[in-house]
């Protein structure tokens, strides 16, 4: 496991630490502590910076090394079908306990009649690459990439000097990340003081049921689902949960999938999986994978209902995990935009959007662990494609 240089203590236990102490300075600084929200900021920054490097050249290089058009196409389809069933398995779990627990009742909401805001429809395809890349546009990055590849990979010798080329970025490219990770327990600090500071656990109290709802399914997918899926691959689920602590805390901590996704590639690679799965796999579901967002939406569906003393039917339950499944997809992984995709679920169903302003005021407590549950379904993805795919080193996977 990667350990620090200076004192040889493992990465996820000076993530931990931060993250302990950045509470700590949180509550016992109060209102003081907001000042580290520019520190976190700094960091973030930082994140971002490299995240479109990061999957423009990961991307290329995993599609310029599959030479075969087969390989690739399987790949696609077998990714897509396990992001689909991963989401849809949160989405009901969170909707069951949150039905056990009958969140949201008492509280009285009635429909107001609010319409849901539009969702952004905008093309897929960048009409300028360059300017999707200076926007932050991850999705026409990606397809941009995508075509690169192929495009590489069609030219045959030609193109071979581009691939070597894009190879040698992309060592380049890691090795900044490398830089910039080394500054994570001072963000991971900042960020947890700031947040501390900033919600305290008064607001929770009010809306300690949904919370607690909300956990437990992300505990429960991270753990029963994920890990019955590895069984179900025949691999061992320990590795993985152990190797995967590290990129959890840090997610946890940011709440961005796009800002954990170059720690999660290189945990990809401490569990054995090549880059030409990885590199494809993970940048995909940074964007388009979002179990603990899925597990979200289904929860607040539940609590919505009962607060305005609705009886959700079974024929509205599936239109609920369909409509999450789908609006979870096309969420960017960055903090704040489950608050958007909720309105397109409750409005499915006809539940009152007036609910998204209550929920509002834990939505980053609870994107905290949605973070952590997103990242680690794309790097299951990963090992589980791959596995299928021979393009696993099993002894790597299982080393600790």
């Amino acid at each position: 496991m990667e350990k620090y240089a200076v004192n040889r203590i493992p990465a996820w236990a000076v993530i931990l630490l931060s993250m302990i102490l950045g509470l700590l300075a949180g509550f016992l600084l109060g209102e003081h502590a907001r000042w580290l929200k520019g520190v976190g900021e700094v960091f973030i920054a930082l994140i971002r910076m490299v995240v479109i490097p990061v999957i423009f050249v990961s991307l290329v290089c995993a599609i310029g090394s599959m030479r075969d058009i087969g390989q690739m196409r399987r790949v696609a389809v077998k990714t897509m079908v396990i992001y689909a069933l991963t989401m849809m398995l949160s989405a009901s779990l969170a909707m069951a306990l949150a039905s056990w627990f009958n969140i949201g009742t008492g509280l009285g909401y009635t429909p107001g009649g609010m319409s849901a805001p539009p969702l952004d429809l905008s093309s897929l395809l960048p009409a300028n690459p360059i300017r999707a890349m200076a926007d932050g546009q991850v999705l026409q990055v990606m397809l941009f990439a995508l075509f690169f590849g192929v495009a590489i990979n069609l030219s045959g010798e030609a193109g071979r000097p581009v691939a070597v080329w894009f190879d040698a970025l992309n060592r380049v490219v890691f090795k900044l990340v490398e830089i910039v990770l080394r500054f994570a327990p001072l963000g991971v600090f900042a960020l947890m003081a700031w947040v501390t500071s900033s919600c305290g656990f008064g607001i929770l109290s009010q809306l300690s049921a949904l919370v607690g709802t909300l956990y437990l399914s992300c505990l429960l997918v991270l753990t029963l689902v994920y890990g019955s899926l590895l069984c179900f691959a025949g691999l061992n689920p320990l590795p993985f949960m152990q190797k995967m602590l590290p990129v959890q805390l840090f997610a946890f901590s940011t709440c961005s999938s796009n800002a954990s996704l170059p720690m999660g590639l290189e945990t990809a690679r401490k569990l054995g999986v090549k880059p030409c799965i990885a590199s494809f796999v993970l940048p995909l579901g940074s964007t388009i994978n979002m179990n603990g967002l899925a597990a979200y939406l289904g929860a607040v569906a539940i609590f919505a209902a009962n607060a305005a003393g609705v009886e959700l039917s079974l024929l509205q339950k599936v239109m609920v995990v369909l409509t999450t499944t789908v609006g979870a997809i096309g969420a960017a992984g960055v903090p704040g935009t489950g608050l958007v995709v909720m309105s397109l679920v409750l409005a499915t169903v006809g539940l009152p959007l007036e609910i998204i302003a209550l929920v509002a005021a834990v939505d980053r407590v609870i994107d905290m662990i949605n973070t952590s549950t997103n990242i680690s379904g794309d790097t299951l993805a990963a090992v589980l494609v791959a596995k299928s795919e021979g393009e696993l080193e099993s002894v790597v996977y299982g080393r600790v």
